[in-house]
């Protein structure tokens, strides 16, 4: 895709193009760019469907928007609940950790970790069904993130991993993290797929 341009006020030009960018793992993809900033604030064009349905072969069909906020010290992890979904921070400083739990992947068990600073560079995540998506919060201020999904959420899929299971090896930038009950009792990766750590 070439550099989508903008006509700003009668003269200046900015460059809108939005960059989508597959990482280790696949399915996973990162979304930057699209960002134009003045004295006023700035606008950001997250993601366009049709170029991201192009570059993930994903027929992405979001319909359910989720705005969750998280403290201090928090950590949500590790979640694979059975849908695609698009992760973007809103504010505060957010680690991401994406991990793989699909058995018949080639990298199966593998994590990809990001920092989120909003303050600097905002970003966002297209995670596919079958990765888990976790998030800590590393500083004082509140992390907001809204993600859309493409299916309902209903309470009965809670497939999850332990947030400290030694088979994926988090190095979480925090100690004696915030979590939920559930978060404490998930699961091992080896408990869910005992075949594959024969």
């Amino acid at each position: 895709m070439g550099d989508k341009e903008v006509a700003v006020g009668r003269q200046e030009k900015i460059n809108m193009e939005i960059s989508i960018e597959e990482s280790k793992i696949k399915g996973l993809f990162v979304i930057g760019g699209g960002s134009f900033a003045d004295e006023r604030g700035f606008f950001r064009e997250i993601f366009h469907l049709d170029e991201l349905i192009k570059k993930t072969g994903v027929d992405f069909k979001p319909v359910q928007w989720n705005h969750s906020v998280s403290k201090s010290g928090v950590i949500r992890a590790s979640h694979a609940e059975n849908w695609n979904k698009l992760v973007y921070p809103v504010t505060g400083k957010m680690f991401a950790a994406i991990a793989d739990i699909r058995p018949e992947s080639p990298t199966f068990a593998k994590v990809e970790t990001f920092i989120f600073d909003t303050k600097k560079e905002r970003r966002a995540l297209f995670v596919a069904r079958g990765l888990t998506n976790s998030i800590c919060v590393v500083e004082n201020e509140d992390v907001h993130y809204m993600y859309l999904a493409d299916a309902y959420y209903d309470g009965k899929d809670t497939r999850a991993v332990a947030w400290d299971d030694p088979d994926l090896g988090i190095k979480w930038p925090i100690k004696n993290p915030i979590l939920s009950e559930r978060d404490k009792n998930n699961p091992k990766l080896r408990d869910l797929f005992p075949e594959k750590f024969k």
